[in-house]
């Protein structure tokens, strides 16, 4: 049997407006672009799909089985500019075929520069799933997922969670598979799903690549990709952005007609009908052991070729914008503290967000393409001054 895992991750950050060292004011947001942003997002992705989704479960009796991240940032815009999407989650969560994966409520690299914040802000997401969805997560994700050794026994030090979503890396897999489930070194309890990046990209980049051999990609095809595990492994760990679907792969592809028909050929694989299935990432560790240890001494993510942290702390302006950040948290949570600025600290975590960090990336070759897309600044350059402008700003509310 070879259980399929869907982990999607759900996110849109604050993005700043053009803020210059002339501006004295604390309000940094690009509110119309952010509406802008995620009323399109919301239109070509979050709606067709979460209702596909649903529709999927409903269809196959709850056999067709989810999981998300969702930041508490891309919560908040979908509040204020398309609460039907929140509603539409809602429904999905009381189907019980869908599980929500704890993180960081900002989407931040907290973890490196503060484990305080990185608690706080990880306490702030738990709280806001329990709200709006009922959902007391067992298994976390890390943004980005950012993964290591050191991570895991933080994260296993809350005797919290069951289970970790990371990266597969070949270099740290050796001749090992992805497909099975792993654990990190000393912590037996604690479980590993590796997201088996070639499979996964072949849905959320190759999709629509007409130079791809593989190009149409029918749902029969994957699904004998994924029937191929039998043998050499137990899971198949699709990790994506939600966006694959509509925004980065648009509906003319013929994404959502694979989705469509994607579960009833995992199911129909086999002579014997069920043999493959879909299942959350808890249900995965519960069934299924782990094989041995996944020994990750150095930070890994699921970013770029190099599969580390060069998309966000790659150059000088990128290490310097993280540090001056870091270094303002204890005068911004003071301040806050007193009463003396009531959204300081709300308006840091928002420049926490990891995206500001990505804008600054100078890498180019085989991933520049994909950072100048995801940026709204016409260079790295100007990404670094206009954050560098906001956070003097926040420098001299906390009073620094």
């Amino acid at each position: 049997m070879a259980s399929v895992c869907f982990y999607f991750q759900v996110h849109q950050p604050f993005r700043l407006k053009r803020y210059s060292v002339f501006d004295d004011h604390p309000f940094y947001y690009d509110n119309e672009a952010n509406a802008a942003i995620l009323r399109k997002v919301a239109e070509k992705c979050y709606r067709p799909t979460t209702a596909k989704i649903l529709d999927l479960v409903r269809r196959h009796d709850k056999r067709f089985r989810v999981s998300y991240a969702i930041t508490s940032t891309a919560l908040e815009q979908m509040q204020q500019w398309a609460p039907d999407v929140i509603e539409l989650f809602q429904q999905l969560a009381a189907t019980g075929a869908c599980e929500f994966i704890a993180e960081t409520s900002h989407h931040s690299l907290s973890f490196l520069y503060s484990k305080a914040e990185f608690d706080a802000q990880v306490a702030l997401q738990e709280q806001r799933l329990k709200e709006l969805f009922g959902a007391e997560p067992v298994i976390f994700r890390n943004t980005e997922l950012t993964y290591s050794n050191e991570l895991a026994q933080h994260v296993a030090s809350k005797g919290k969670y069951r289970g970790i979503l990371c990266e597969g890396v070949d270099g740290l897999l050796g001749y090992r598979s992805p497909n099975y489930v792993y654990h990190p070194p000393g912590l037996p309890g604690l479980k590993l799903l590796l997201k088996n990046f070639r499979l996964s990209d072949d849905i959320a980049f190759r999709f629509s690549d007409r130079n791809w051999k593989e190009w149409p990609l029918r749902a029969e095809t994957f699904a004998k990709w994924v029937n191929q595990i039998n043998g050499d492994g137990f899971v198949c760990n699709l990790f994506m952005d939600y966006e694959t679907f509509g925004e980065h792969q648009w509906q003319a592809t013929g994404i959502f007609e694979f989705l469509d028909v994607l579960p009833e050929k995992i199911f129909d694989v086999n002579p014997v009908r069920g043999q493959n299935d879909f299942k959350k990432p808890s249900e995965c560790i519960a069934k299924y052991p782990p094989v041995g240890v996944y020994d990750v001494p150095r930070m890994i993510s699921w970013a770029d070729t190099e599969r580390d942290l060069s998309a966000w702390l790659g150059n000088d302006m990128q290490t310097n914008a993280a540090s001056e950040l870091y270094k303002l948290e204890a005068a911004v949570k003071a301040k806050q503290t007193s009463g003396g600025d009531p959204y300081i600290l709300e308006d840091w975590r928002k420049l926490t967000t990891s995206d500001h960090l990505y804008y600054m990336c100078t890498k180019y070759w085989a991933d520049g393409d994909v950072h100048k897309y995801f940026s709204p600044y016409d260079s790295p350059y100007d990404s670094y001054i206009n954050f560098m402008n906001v956070l003097d700003n926040v420098r001299k509310r906390a009073g620094v």
